[in-house]
């Protein structure tokens, strides 16, 4: 799982979207590690002891390990993996990881009109900051769409991302109306959804679906038997696809040359790379740039 994180600058005519991003990042947090790091603005860092009051909306996902929250309104909540954690503005607060477990951690910042109505309209409250929604590997996919996007800073892509944003919230908004707890009877379901989010999370390193099987406690055997019977493929090729879905973004940006995409993948060669992105889409990597990126963006 890669570690990022940026601060965006934001313009008069991006607050007038509604809606505008002002950060976004992923970090894997090792067991008994200091939290959060030195390398954020200063703005944004906080100690335990005092806690932090930020002038913006956060929301934060947390795939792996266990930990606690504390805020004004919500009190302090135990925070399990597959837990959304929501800022917000003007609200004291404080929360880190088990120094025993660490985390994993997905995060935006944002602001404007939109957001502060969502809250007026008790979609969302600070008496529930805290919001348990379970493995989704939908919301790893946001989150990992909106890095990359903040990442590149194409022309337009404010308005582009604070419109995910507001597609996460609405997904968050459903999800916390189910009976999570209920719901999660199925182990089987449950093993597959835990499975798909490390899918996801490792899809730039050389992970295998025999490792995954591993980390989750169960025979390789057993585990591909299963996530085929939910998925209709096996975890191996599930696990390309999202190779070369990615690939498939990556190669939008004219920047970004196709072995840089091989190694940001994971895989072992250019050449590899190639082949099985040909195999898969009928086009090469340099064929499939050619015919599906814009002009404009490659001038």
């Amino acid at each position: 799982m890669r570690t990022y994180h940026k601060y965006l600058p934001v313009s008069t005519r991006d607050e007038q979207w509604g809606l505008y991003t002002l950060n976004a990042g992923v970090g894997h947090i090792p067991l008994s590690s200091a939290y959060p790091s030195t390398d954020h603005p200063t703005t944004y860092y906080f100690d335990w002891q005092h806690g932090r009051v930020l002038d913006e909306y956060q929301l934060i996902y947390i795939t792996h390990g266990r930990g606690v929250f504390e805020s004004r309104t919500g009190g302090r909540l135990t925070i399990q993996e597959g837990s959304i954690i929501l800022l917000f503005p003007d609200e004291w607060h404080r929360y880190k990881p088990d120094e025993n477990t660490g985390w994993n951690e997905y995060w935006v910042g944002f602001k404007g009109p939109i957001a502060d109505q969502l809250v007026t309209n008790k979609f969302f409250s600070r008496t529930k900051p805290v919001i348990r929604i379970g493995f989704r590997e939908e919301i790893v996919a946001f989150f990992n769409d909106i890095c990359d996007r903040t990442n590149t800073e194409r022309r337009g892509y404010q308005p582009l991302i604070s419109g995910e944003i507001l597609h996460l919230l609405g997904f968050v908004h459903a999800i916390s109306k189910e009976d999570v707890r209920s719901a999660s009877t199925d182990w089987e379901g449950d093993l597959v959804s835990k499975a798909r989010v490390i899918f996801r999370e490792n899809i730039e390193t050389s992970i295998s679906a025999e490792q995954v099987s591993n980390d989750l406690g169960v025979s390789y055997s057993l585990f591909r038997k299963v996530f085929k019977k939910y998925t209709g493929i096996s975890p191996g090729q599930y696990l390309i696809q999202l190779k070369i879905e990615k690939a498939k973004l990556l190669l939008t940006f004219p920047d970004k040359l196709v072995k840089e995409i091989a190694y940001d993948l994971g895989f072992d060669s250019c050449f590899y790379f190639s082949k099985l992105f040909k195999e898969k889409t009928g086009l090469s990597p340099v064929h499939y740039r050619e015919r599906y990126t814009p002009r404009s963006a490659s001038r």
